[in-house]
C-alpha cells in the first residue's frame, strides 16, 4: 500500500481524511494511506504528495492558472430585455419595460420566481405568477426568456400525477422526457378532421344506450355538486382498460383528498398505467387552475398526433372560469355578466375545439373531451353553463332529485342529448336502444300524473310498469363499468318484454345473474356481438333468455 503526505494549513477531521483517501485511491487506481502535516504557509486548500507527484489544490495555484488563461478569455455577450416590477399582489405583477414581450411568454424575476405574461398594455405588462411569489417585490428586475408557456409531453407521463406545469407531485421522482409542447395552439381545421363515427364506450348503460359518445366528441357532463359527475368520468376511464385509449384526468379546484381518492381508485383497478392525472387543487394559485386544462389538452395532443385515441376529463371548467375571473379582475379587465370578463366564452371554446378526430392522412388519432360544469340549483341558463352547452356536441344532465332518490347514475334522459347519436353506437346497441329514450321520457311524464289519480287504463299501467323496469336496469354501481356486449343483452331482454313479469325489486339481481349465465353457459353470444358488432340470431338470443328465466324462477 502506497503512502502520501497531505500538507494543510489546518487540522483536518478524520472523516475528511477518510473521504480524501478514498477519492485519491479511486483516482490513482491503487490503495494509499495519507499522513497529515501542518504547513501554515498554505493559503486555502491543501497539497498532496504521492510517489513524488505533488497534487496542488491551493488557492494560489488556482490564481496562477487564472492569470495564465485570462489573456485567452473571450467574453460572451448576454443581451436580455428586462423590466421593473411596478406593483405585485394576489399572484399578479405589473411590470414596466418588456416592450417586445409576447402573450403567454415565460418571464423570470430576480428572486427566481417565474410568471407568464397575460396582459399586454401600452405602458406595462400584466404577469400571472406561478408558485410561491412571496419573494417578488416592487422594484425587482423581471427578464424575458423568449419561451412560450410549454409543458412536458410523452409516454413518460403515463401513470404519473403532475401539476399544471407538468412537474411531478406524486413523489415518484423526475419525469424522463425532453419533449415539450406549447399549451396554447390553434385547433385542427375542418379539413384535418373526419366525422365522429367510432364508439367510445363508457361502460355505463344509461350513457352508451341513451347519449352515446364517439371518439373525437365533446360531451358535457353538467349538474349540481354531489350528483355523481366524477363517478361517471372515473367509470369511463376504467372502461378503457385494454382498449388502447390514453386517459387524462384534469382536476381543477378540487380538494386534494378528492384527487387522492381518484388516484387510489385508478390504482386499485390497474387503470393508472394508461392515465395521466393533472392536478391544480383548490390550494394552488388561480394561475395554476387557469392553465391546468390547457396543459392536460397539450399532453393529449401529443398522443393524438401520434395516431392514438385519448379520453380527457376536465373536472371542472366552472372552477377554471372562476379562477380566470379572479385573474381578470386583478388584471383590471372590465367585468361583464356575472362579473366574468367578455372573453370567458373564448376561454372554453379554444380549449374544447382542440378535441377532434383527425383524418387518416394525419394518423386518425382522436381526443374525446368530457368537460364538467357545476350548476347551482339545476340552473342551466347560467352564463358559463350556456356557453359550454353551445360549444359541446351534447350534454349529460345529472338531476339531484334522481341522485338523492337512489337513481344512479342520475341521468335526466329528457335534458340529456348526444348530437353524434347513433353514429357513435355499434349496430347491436342501435337496435336495442332505439325506443328506450322515448319510453323513459314518457314514463317520467306519466309518473307525475299518476300521483294524482288512481284509475289508470291498462295501457298507462303497462307503460308505468315498463318504465319502472327501465329505471332499474339503467341503475349501476360506481366503479363497475359493464362491457357493451353485456349491455346489449340485458337491454334486449328489457325492450322485448322479458323483464315485465320480474319483480322490480329483483331486477338488479336478475341482471347480474344473467351476466354470469352468459359468461359461463353462452359465451358465444357475447363473442358474436364483439366480433360482428351486431346481434346474434334473435331466436337464439330469445331462447337463451327464456332458459335463464326458468333457472332464475327455480332459484327463487
Amino acid at each position: 500500500m502506497n503512502s502520501g503526505i497531505l500538507y494543510s494549513a489546518v487540522t483536518l477531521k478524520p472523516e475528511q481524511i477518510a473521504t480524501l483517501t478514498q477519492v485519491m485511491s479511486d483516482k490513482l487506481g491503487k490503495a494509499i494511506t495519507i499522513d497529515v502535516q501542518i504547513d501554515e504557509t498554505i493559503i486555502g486548500g491543501y497539497k498532496l504528495l504521492v510517489d513524488d507527484v505533488l497534487y496542488d489544490f491551493t488557492i494560489s495555484t488556482g490564481l496562477e492558472s487564472f492569470k495564465s488563461n485570462i489573456t485567452e478569455f473571450q467574453p460572451g455577450l448576454g443581451v436580455f430585455e428586462v423590466g421593473t416590477v411596478l406593483n405585485v399582489g394576489d399572484g399578479i405583477a405589473f411590470s414596466s419595460g418588456l416592450g417586445d414581450a409576447m402573450s403567454m411568454e415565460i418571464v423570470e424575476f430576480s428572486s427566481g420566481t417565474f410568471g407568464m405574461i397575460q396582459n399586454l398594455e401600452a405602458e406595462r405588462v400584466g404577469i400571472v405568477l406561478f408558485g410561491d411569489f412571496s419573494g417578488v417585490a416592487v422594484g425587482d428586475e423581471v427578464r424575458r426568456t423568449g419561451r412560450i408557456m410549454s409543458v412536458p409531453v410523452g409516454e413518460a407521463l403515463l401513470g404519473r400525477v403532475v401539476d399544471s406545469l407538468g412537474q411531478p407531485i406524486d413523489g415518484l421522482g423526475l419525469i424522463d422526457t425532453d419533449k415539450t409542447r406549447p399549451i396554447e395552439v390553434k385547433a385542427s381545421g375542418v379539413m384535418a378532421r373526419q366525422s365522429v363515427d367510432e364508439s367510445l364506450e363508457t361502460g355505463i348503460k344509461a350513457i352508451d344506450a341513451l347519449v352515446p359518445i364517439g371518439r373525437g366528441q365533446r360531451e358535457l357532463i353538467i349538474g349540481d355538486r354531489q350528483t355523481g359527475k366524477t363517478s361517471i368520468a372515473l367509470d369511463a376511464i376504467l372502461n378503457q382498460k385494454g382498449k388502447d385509449v390514453i386517459c387524462i384526468y384534469v382536476a381543477i379546484g378540487q380538494k386534494e383528498s378528492t384527487v387522492t381518492s381518484v388516484v387510489n381508485t385508478l390504482k386499485q383497478h390497474d387503470a393508472l398505467a394508461y392515465t395521466i392525472v393533472v392536478s391544480a387543487s383548490a390550494s394552488t394559485p388561480a394561475p395554476m387552475q387557469y392553465i391546468a386544462p390547457y396543459s392536460g389538452c397539450t399532453m393529449a395532443e401529443e398522443f393524438m398526433y401520434a395516431g392514438r385515441d385519448v379520453l380527457i376529463v376536465y373536472d371542472d371548467l366552472s372552477k377554471q372560469a372562476a379562477a380566470y375571473r379572479e385573474l381578470s379582475l386583478l388584471l383590471k379587465r372590465p367585468p361583464g355578466r356575472e362579473a366574468f370578463p367578455g372573453d370567458v366564452f373564448y376561454l372554453h371554446s379554444r380549449l374544447l375545439e382542440r378535441a377532434a378526430k383527425l383524418n387518416d392522412a394525419l394518423g386518425g388519432g382522436s381526443i374525446t373531451a368530457l368537460p364538467f360544469i357545476e350548476t347551482q340549483a339545476s340552473d342551466l341558463s347560467a352564463y358559463v353553463a350556456t356557453n359550454v352547452i353551445s360549444i359541446t356536441d351534447g350534454q349529460i344532465f345529472l338531476k339531484s332529485d334522481y341522485f338523492h332518490s337512489g337513481v344512479r347514475p342520475a341521468i335526466d334522459a329528457g335534458l340529456s342529448v348526444s348530437r353524434v347519436g347513433g353514429a357513435a353506437q355499434i349496430k347491436a346497441m342501435k337496435k336495442v336502444a332505439g325506443t328506450l329514450r322515448l319510453d323513459l321520457a314518457s314514463y317520467r311524464e306519466l309518473e307525475v300524473f299518476a300521483q294524482f289519480g288512481s284509475d289508470l287504463d291498462p295501457a298507462t299501467v303497462a307503460k308505468l310498469e315498463r318504465g319502472a323496469r327501465i329505471v332499474e336496469v339503467l341503475k349501476q354501481p360506481v366503479n363497475a363499468p359493464i362491457p357493451v356486449q353485456k349491455q346489449v343483452c340485458i337491454l334486449y331482454a328489457l325492450v322485448n318484454g322479458f323483464l315485465d313479469d320480474v319483480d322490480v325489486d329483483d331486477i338488479g339481481r336478475f341482471e347480474w345473474d344473467f351476466y354470469d349465465f352468459l359468461d359461463n353457459a353462452h359465451p358465444e353470444i357475447l363473442a358474436h356481438i364483439v366480433e360482428t358488432s351486431d346481434l346474434p340470431d334473435e331466436s337464439e338470443l330469445k331462447a337463451v333468455i327464456v332458459a335463464f328465466k326458468e333457472n332464475f324462477r327455480t332459484e327463487d
